[in-house]
């Protein structure tokens, strides 16, 4: 897959408020491994490679298990993720699916059991940057990372 352009060099301007949001939402008090979790949910839902890459990466760098991303995309079915995380990850995909879902109440009422109002606000600004990043990187064919190894012959 070939790039269409280079975010940072088109519209260095454009990027740099991204990136601006991007680091409130890095330092605005939630757990690092739930906001991972979050971004990696939402790049499955959008197909994009390089934040799904990254993501992952990021995750396993900061201790995640393996089980835990390889059983993120089926998340409701699985007993390893806390209330807090599965109140985060249904957040996400009602939000990421917004024309679809219409964030149902349900979906409501379930995250603010876990969160407090500000961090409600802050989890909804992390999923919109993440949603963000995606459209950016898979609208422009951004292409992952790659860690290349010398193939066994």
């Amino acid at each position: 897959m070939k790039a269409r352009l280079n975010l940072f060099t088109t519209d260095p301007d454009a990027i740099k408020a991204v990136l601006g949001l991007q680091t409130y939402v890095d330092g605005c008090g939630l757990e690092h491994a739930l906001l991972e979790l979050v971004k990696i949910r939402a790049s499955q839902i959008n197909g994009c490679a390089f934040c799904l890459d990254m993501h992952v990466r990021d995750a396993r760098r900061h201790g995640e298990t393996e089980q835990r991303v390889y059983l993120l995309d089926a998340w409701e079915e699985s007993p390893v993720y806390s209330d807090r995380e599965r109140a985060a990850l249904a957040w996400t995909e009602s939000l990421t699916r917004l024309s679809e879902t219409h964030v149902p109440d349900d979906v409501y009422e379930q995250v603010r059991t876990q969160f407090s109002e500000k961090e409600l606000v802050d989890l909804t600004v992390a999923i919109g940057v993440i949603n963000t990043w995606n459209r950016l990187n898979a609208g422009f064919r951004t292409p992952p990372q790659l860690e290349i190894h010398a193939a066994a012959s």
